[in-house]
């Protein structure tokens, strides 16, 4: 992993674009207060694309769910609220 770079908070702020753009390239950055560290951004570890695999599993299993004939999704979330 590349050196790790230290901003301050202040800088944090009114460069965070930038802040992020390097860490998507895979820097970790420290943001300190007062000289001492506070926060550290980086780089996330799952892959967006695996992420998107979510979404399908999602599709799957409402197609696979229905709800009575005449029952509405609204009906059963105000039933819902009832108990």
């Amino acid at each position: 992993m590349p050196v790790t770079k230290q901003v301050g908070a202040y800088e944090a702020k009114t460069t965070l674009p930038a802040l992020l753009a390097q860490v998507s390239r895979g820097r970790e950055i420290v943001i300190t207060k007062h000289a001492r560290p506070i926060a550290r951004l980086v780089p996330v570890e799952t892959p967006v694309s695996r992420d998107r695999t979510v979404f399908a599993r999602m599709r799957a299993l409402r197609a696979r769910l229905s709800l009575a004939k005449g029952e509405t999704a609204k009906e059963l979330i105000n039933e819902g609220r009832r108990i």
